[in-house]
């Protein structure tokens, strides 16, 4: 991990602000979603991406009954579902 020297107190509701200039490196905007990861005694925070949940991609992702799928994966479904018809 890269420490970047920047220090932020947690206010009474438990928010913390990112800088500016650390959003704007990172691509992050207002009303990004943020995932919270914990490793020992550290919190990671990464920008959340949806992924495929068979392959992980996170490459033109649909929501299919509530799953996201990558346009890939849900080919081979509809084809497995063809087969066994």
């Amino acid at each position: 991990m890269k420490s970047t020297g920047i220090v932020r107190k947690v206010d009474e509701l438990g928010r913390i602000v990112l800088p500016i200039e650390l959003r704007r490196t990172l691509d992050i905007k207002e009303r990004d979603s943020l995932e919270i990861f914990v490793e020992g005694a550290s919190v990671i925070l990464k920008k959340y991406r949806p992924t495929c949940i068979f392959c992980d991609s996170a490459r033109d992702i649909v929501i299919f009954k509530g799953k996201n799928i990558c346009p890939k994966c849900l080919r081979e479904l509809k084809e497995a579902a063809g087969e066994k018809m």
